[in-house]
């Protein structure tokens, strides 16, 4: 079991999310299969995995439910959601303009768009990474993926969000 930091399962909490457009829906199992595919995921003073994540919306705060592969507990990780808010609404509104953009704008407006986008989402996966700095060391690219996950908890979390 020693040294083998990554993620070899990710569950998400079905009563966090609410069901999404098709893209929403489609980013997710895309950012779960990258994930699973190639991740770096360090709980701090742990032996080694593998894991298994369970990520969670709990009374506002996001949660890292992180068991072993035998699907053992092996430590929890709970973060306010409150530095995410912003670049999580922001995230959206700008997702929601990319979708649309998609459909019938031309080429440039579209990269501009998803520029904005990407961003926004190293923002976040920036934000991830420093709030969980002294629990769990994660690459850019597990952070990035992870950011895309919490994405689709909080969408449940927003009201104007259908």
């Amino acid at each position: 079991m020693s040294g083998d930091f990554r993620l070899v399962d990710v569950e998400l909490d079905e009563t966090s999310i609410q069901a999404r457009g098709a893209d929403v829906e489609h980013e997710r199992r895309v950012a779960i299969f990258d994930l699973l595919e190639a991740n770096s995921f360090r709980p701090v003073q742990s032996p080694g995995g593998p894991y298994v994540l369970r990520l969670a919306l709990e009374e506002g705060r996001l949660v890292f439910d992180v068991l072993t592969e035998a699907r053992a507990p092996h430590g929890r990780v709970i973060l306010s959601l409150t530095p995410f808010r912003k670049i999580i609404k922001d995230y959206f509104l700008v997702c929601d303009s990319y979708y649309e953009a998609i459909r019938s704008a031309p080429p440039a407006q579209i990269e501009a768009i998803d520029m904005g986008r990407r961003g926004l989402h190293n923002e976040g996966s920036e934000v991830l990474r420093e709030r969980l700095k002294d629990k769990i060391e994660l690459d850019h690219d597990t952070a990035r993926r992870l950011f895309t996950l919490i994405c689709a908890l909080h969408a449940r979390d927003d009201p104007g969000r259908a």
